[in-house]
């Protein structure tokens, strides 16, 4: 067991475990900043109640994750702040500070459950019409975000595509996803149509635009003919979904979304839908089975509001004829 360093404030250690991170562990500037704010307010809260952080117990972090809780903070925070704090107790533990973990044993906050939201089928084609064909990037616009949808990618998964690792003979792609993981992706006949036009007719329009008229070797070009990035794919995706008259935020990956409960709504196995998407756990993958059963309420209960309303309005038409025949 390590000795227990002497004469060293938790302030000191918090500054050479965040130093850590940084330099070892190679954390964001953005990733130690939050963590310094999280451990901070942790040990001021300590010193507030004149209590030694270098020496608390598991109930006292719990009425600190109780106030902080009661103040309203939200449970995705409280999570964060739990993993947060904790970490650095470990840290403590590594470098000598404490004899044990302080905080070992301590249960993280239940995240509420967040089901995906996604496009319905009549939307999702009022969206994907929106795009200029006679422009190539309207062209383009149209075939990207076809194969956002047809073939479920994530947005790093469809900028980081090149030319080469698409097969429009087989409706198919090979994709680099989270990890590095390499996967197959599949995509149907209009994400097929969309590409090979935009191939023919857009691409290269836009990589004539490449300074010495060398492009990038991305399946996607912007206006100058170097590779689309995540952030010009985001925008373009709200811009039209404004255009088609789309209320709601739309974003990329709310294609992915309406993919895989699309898939599910048609009868799809739900391992089929996992691999397809990539995910390496069904239990991710599952969170659509609950989207695609809350659709399929909804359509039901719409279905039964207009079979109520149609019986409410030939009732009033009897009434009518009945008055005006009498």
């Amino acid at each position: 067991m390590p000795s227990i360093a002497p004469h060293k404030t938790a302030e000191a250690f918090l500054e050479a475990y965040l130093r850590e991170l940084g330099t070892v562990a190679g954390r964001s500037p953005h990733t130690i900043r939050n963590y310094r704010n999280d451990i901070g307010a942790f040990l001021r809260w300590c010193r507030e109640r004149e209590l030694e952080p270098l020496a608390v117990s598991r109930q006292t972090f719990r009425e600190y994750l109780g106030e902080l809780k009661a103040g309203g903070m939200a449970p995705a925070s409280l999570t964060r702040r739990t993993s947060t704090v904790h970490g650095f107790y470990r840290y403590l533990q590594r470098e000598g500070a404490t004899e044990r973990d302080l905080l070992n044993g301590t249960a993280m906050p239940k995240r509420p459950r967040r089901l995906p939201k996604v496009l319905d089928p009549a939307t999702l084609a009022r969206l994907l019409e929106t795009p200029d064909p006679s422009t190539p990037q309207g062209l383009r616009d149209r075939a990207l975000m076809e194969l956002l949808y047809g073939g479920g990618l994530r947005i790093s998964e469809l900028v980081s595509l090149d030319l080469g690792q698409v097969n429009l003979a087989e409706g198919a792609a090979i994709v680099h996803g989270k990890g590095s993981k390499e996967r197959l992706v599949l995509f149907g006949e209009p994400a097929m149509q969309a590409l090979e036009r935009y191939l023919a007719e857009g691409r290269p329009l836009l990589a004539a635009a490449a300074k010495g008229g060398r492009a990038a070797p991305a399946l996607f070009l912007n206006r100058f003919g170097g590779r689309l990035t995540a952030r010009s794919v985001q925008e373009l995706v709200r811009k039209h979904a404004v255009a088609a008259g789309i209320p709601a935020e739309v974003h990329p990956h709310l294609l992915r979304h309406s993919f895989a409960t699309h898939l599910l709504d048609g009868g799809a196995d739900l391992r089929i839908v996992q691999e397809l998407l990539g995910h390496s756990s069904p239990a991710t993958t599952q969170i659509y089975t609950h989207v695609s059963r809350q659709m399929q309420a909804q359509l039901t209960r719409q279905a039964w509001e207009r079979l109520a309303e149609e019986t409410l309005e030939s009732g009033r038409a009897r009434r009518r004829r009945a008055a005006a025949e009498g």
